[in-house]
This record gives structure tokens, C-alpha cells and sequence, in this order.
């Protein structure tokens, strides 16, 4: 069985996640020293080197992303950390807010130096506010030793500010221009793109936005002459992957893992595998919005790749383990009372597909379903997948439409239920 390596994680334990001065103790800052002496497209060079994809479930080539941002004309530019971590099942980002904040900020401002951001935004979800105390503490130590305010480390013109914002417990605020209108005051509600967020983001200023576990990595890579990043993983998944591990496990929790571990051990190895001899019934890859699967992807490597060739994706990095206590259907039921709840209402789609879908899968559940019923779910699915106005609509059915083709005598009326 593959071991956890500490790579992003390494300085979890190791100092006073209350105390600047602990982290100095231990190297902190060392990468931002080095990051003022380099040109900030240099940096994004060295992340798109070593195929870093964004965290937060998009997995986009996050030093391409960082480069355009730089390339956008703008005398002030914005960057947000995206610490909204709604996705069931992922609680990744907050082990890395409650273990390592400086390092969190130290990313934040060399990515505020690469793409030439004055300010910056860490917007956490509301169930984090028990750690909003540490952040702020954070931000006003990191601002007395001059690590953030004008002219950072004796740069001229290096001004950068940051400032952290708590949401309000809603789910689509996790989507880009949501969290941006949370930001400015407004109701959190997705927009129509274009704009895009790197030209019109938030207060309609350029704006480049990345979650925790992104910026979190940056420090670490920047040090790493060692090449210990680089030498995990292989072909297009590089390096290290924060993985939320729960539901029916003996230990759940979170684990770096190296890409290409495979998910029978980072399930039966690490989290120990399902208590009390139960059998699984089934695996959620990337919380609530994630496609699902049975015990044939067991073996297949944890990687971008592997994952969509077995018809799932990393997504946020979790996994949901369920066992055969729960049936298909009422998993899906739960989901789907999951995004009922939390769609915004403000497109079609997503609003009545959502409460059409929830009837449809208690008609079934209650053996009640027609033929025409299970061609009616699959219609509406590739609707909302089709039409929705953000990734809410267009990912809410994932589990659905993944489930009917692993579990088709599930969909079978009359069948199993």
C-alpha cells in the first residue's frame, strides 16, 4: 500500500499556526524573498512546468491561468482566494486554513506579485468561522513584519493588501462570478460569460481567482530544488493531490497522496477501508456534483486521466465511500434534496429541473415509476446539463446520469431499488 507523502502538507505540526514569527522560524516567507527577485513570468512558468491544475474542481492549467491574468492591462487588479468549499464530502481546504494559514497568505502574495495585484479577497464559507480569528491574526501579523502593505520586501510599487470576506452558507457562491457578486454586496447569483473574471471580475476589475489548495502549493514549489513534486505522478497529473476521504470508513480524514496511487489504497489503505464487514455499494468522486462508481474502479490510478477514462473526474478531490446499507436511489435522493436546496433559482433549468428531478426520483423510490419516467430524468438531466447558467445546473445530475450507467437494473421499473 502507497504511503501519504508531505509535500504541500509538510509544515502541517511543525509550527504555531498562531505565530509569524514560528513560521519565519521554519522558512516561512524564504519563497516570497525569491519570488520578488524573479519576473512574475518566470513564476507562472515554473507552476505551468509542473502541470499544476487548479484545485477547486476545474482543473485548469493554473500557470496558463496565471499568465493571462498577468497579461491583462489593468492599474488594479484583483486576486481571491476561493475558501467557499461547499462540496460535500471536501474539507481539504480547511485543514490547510487550520494548519498552515501563513502559508496560505505567503501564495496569496506571490500570486498577487505575478499577475500585479493590489488587492486581495479570501472568501470563506460560513461553516469556517470558527477559524476566522486565526486568518484575521494571520493577515495583521503578516502586515507588522511587512510582508503585506506597500512596497513588500523593499519593492517599489509591490503594494498589496489583503482582506477576508465570510459568505453566507450558500453553495452556488463556490462558482466564480457568484462568489464575486457575494463580494460586492449582492446577492450571490451567477452571471452570463463573457466578461470573463480575469478581465471584469469583481468591482469589475481584472481579477484572478484560485482556491486554497492552489495558492497553498506555490510557496512549496518554488523551494523545491529537489524536484520532489515533479518526481510524483506521471504524463499530465504531476506531482501531489489533497484527497477528503469519508462516509462509510473506518478513517476518514485528509491525505496527500502522490497522482497514480490507486483509489482500493487510498480507500482500504489509508481510510482503512469499510467497517463492520459491510460490502461498498458505491464511490462520489468530487462531492455532491461528482459522478459515481462501483468497486471495477478500485484499481484504476488516482489520475486527470485514469479517473475520466473510468468515467469519473478529481474534481474537488474527495471521496465519498457508501456502503451496501444505502441503496442507490435514496443516495441519489439525498443529492438531489442537496442541490433543490441550494440552486439559486435564477435560471430555468436548474430550477425546475432540480424540483422535477427530486418528484421523479421519489416516484421511483415509492415504485411508482413508468418507462416514460425514466426517459423523462434523462431528458430533463441533459437539459439542465446543456442550459444551465453555471456549473450548478450543469453538474447536478452528474450522479444521476453516472449512476443509470453503472446501476441500470437500478433504473429497470419493477427492478431493484
Amino acid at each position: 500500500m502507497s504511503s501519504e507523502v508531505r509535500f504541500i502538507t509538510k509544515n502541517f505540526g511543525k509550527y504555531n499556526p498562531d505565530s509569524i514569527d514560528s513560521y519565519i522560524s521554519i522558512g516561512g516567507f524564504s519563497a516570497l524573498k525569491k519570488a520578488v527577485k524573479m519576473d512574475g513570468e518566470d513564476i507562472a512558468s515554473v507552476i505551468a512546468a509542473a502541470k499544476v491544475k487548479g484545485r477547486g474542481g476545474a482543473a485548469y492549467d493554473m500557470g496558463r491561468k496565471w499568465s493571462q491574468a498577468r497579461a491583462v492591462k489593468g492599474e488594479h487588479k484583483l486576486v481571491i482566494c476561493n475558501a467557499d468549499e461547499g462540496e460535500t464530502c471536501t474539507f481539504k481546504d480547511r485543514e490547510l486554513i487550520k494548519n498552515d494559514p501563513f502559508n496560505l497568505i505567503e501564495g496569496m502574495i506571490i500570486g498577487a506579485y505575478t499577475v500585479q495585484a493590489r488587492d486581495g479577497y479570501i472568501y470563506m464559507r460560513e461553516e469556517y468561522r470558527h477559524l476566522r480569528p486565526r486568518l484575521l491574526s494571520a493577515i495583521k501579523q503578516a502586515e507588522e513584519k511587512g510582508f503585506l502593505g506597500d512596497n513588500i520586501l523593499g519593492v517599489k510599487g509591490f503594494n498589496f493588501r489583503l482582506h477576508l470576506y465570510s459568505g453566507a452558507g450558500a453553495y452556488v457562491c463556490g462558482e466564480g462570478t457568484a462568489l464575486i457578486r457575494s463580494i460586492e454586496g449582492k446577492a450571490g447569483r451567477p452571471r452570463m460569460k463573457p466578461p470573463f473574471i480575469k478581465v471584469s471580475g469583481a468591482f469589475a476589475l481584472p481579477t484572478c481567482i484560485n482556491n486554497v489548495e492552489s495558492f497553498s502549493i506555490v510557496p512549496h514549489l518554488l523551494l523545491d530544488d529537489s524536484n520532489v513534486y515533479t518526481n510524483c505522478g506521471n504524463g499530465e497529473s504531476i506531482g501531489t493531490k489533497l484527497v477528503s476521504v469519508g462516509g462509510n470508513v473506518r478513517k476518514p480524514g485528509v491525505y496527500e497522496v502522490p497522482f497514480g496511487t490507486t483509489v482500493r489504497e487510498i480507500i482500504f489503505g489509508l481510510a482503512e477501508g469499510i467497517p463492520g464487514g459491510r460490502r461498498l455499494r458505491l464511490i462520489q468522486f468530487g462531492g455532491a456534483s461528482g459522478k459515481v462508481s462501483d468497486e471495477r474502479i478500485l484499481d484504476t490510478p488516482y489520475t486527470y486521466d485514469d479517473l475520466k477514462a473510468a468515467g469519473v473526474d478529481v474534481g474537488t478531490g474527495s471521496l465519498l465511500v457508501i456502503d451496501d446499507r444505502t441503496s442507490v436511489i435514496d443516495f441519489l435522493r439525498y443529492t438531489q434534496a442537496f442541490f433543490s436546496h441550494e440552486s439559486c433559482g435564477q435560471c430555468t433549468p436548474c430550477r425546475e429541473g432540480n424540483l422535477h428531478m427530486k418528484l421523479l426520483l421519489d416516484k421511483l423510490a415509492a415504485g411508482e415509476a413508468h418507462p416514460c419516467d425514466i426517459e423523462k430524468m434523462k431528458k430533463i438531466a441533459n437539459i439542465m446539463t446543456l442550459t444551465s447558467l453555471c456549473g450548478l445546473g450543469e453538474a447536478a445530475q452528474n450522479a444521476l446520469l453516472s449512476a443509470m450507467k453503472i446501476f441500470p437494473e437500478v433504473f429497470a421499473v419493477g427492478g431493484a431499488h
